[in-house]
C-alpha cells in the first residue's frame, strides 16, 4: 500500500466537515421535533374532546417531556459542535493557514452571532420553547384538575406530571440563559 501523506490542515477540514454534517442532521432532527410535538398535542386534545374525557390528556404531559428533552439536548450538542469549531477547530486552521496572522477560519461560526436582531430572536425561541413543551402540558393538567374524571391514582400521576413538566421549563430556561451568557 503506498504511503499517503496526510496532513494536519487535512485531518481538521475532514473533522469539520463531519461535525457539520452531525450538526446539520441534528438541526433537522430537532426541529422536527417541534412539529412532532404539535401533532401529538392535536391528536391528543381531538382524542379527550372526542371522547369527553379530560383524563386522557394526562399522555401530553409525559410525551412534551421526553420531546422536549430531546430537542433541548439535540440543541445543546447543535451549540456545543458550533463552540467548538469557532474556538478550537477554527484557530488550529487558522494557524496552520497563516502562522501568526489575522485569518479567521470558518468566520461564518462567529459573524452570524453579531446580528443585532439575535438576542430578540433567542428570547422568542425560549417562548416558543417553553409554550410547546411545557404550558401546552400544564394546561391540559389545569384542565384535567379543573374536571377531575378520575380517582386519586390519576391526581397523583397528574401531581408526578406536573412536577416532570416544571422540572423540564426550569431546564429549557437554564440551557438558554447559558446559551445567553455564552454570547
Amino acid at each position: 500500500m503506498p504511503e499517503q501523506n496526510v496532513t494536519v490542515g487535512q485531518l481538521l477540514l475532514v473533522e469539520y466537515q463531519s461535525l457539520k454534517d452531525e450538526q446539520k442532521a441534528r438541526i433537522g432532527f430537532r426541529d422536527n421535533l417541534l412539529y412532532v410535538t404539535l401533532a401529538v398535542v392535536a391528536a391528543v386534545i381531538a382524542a379527550a374532546a372526542q371522547a369527553g374525557r379530560t383524563s386522557m390528556l394526562l399522555a401530553l404531559p409525559p410525551v412534551c417531556v421526553v420531546l422536549g428533552w430531546t430537542y433541548l439536548v439535540n440543541d445543546d450538542k447543535i451549540s456545543a459542535i458550533g463552540k467548538y469549531v469557532r474556538d478550537s477547530l477554527g484557530p488550529q486552521l487558522a494557524g496552520l493557514a497563516q502562522p501568526g496572522g489575522s485569518f479567521e477560519a470558518f468566520a461564518w461560526e462567529t459573524g452570524h452571532r453579531g446580528d443585532p436582531r439575535r438576542r430578540s430572536r433567542k428570547a422568542i425561541q425560549l417562548v416558543v420553547d417553553l409554550s410547546a413543551f411545557c404550558v401546552v402540558p400544564l394546561a391540559a393538567l389545569v384542565v384535567f384538575w379543573a374536571d377531575v374524571d378520575g380517582g386519586g391514582a390519576l391526581v397523583a400521576v397528574s401531581v408526578l406530571e406536573a412536577l416532570a413538566v416544571v422540572g423540564l421549563a426550569s431546564q429549557v430556561v437554564w440551557y438558554a440563559k447559558g446559551a445567553s451568557a455564552a454570547d
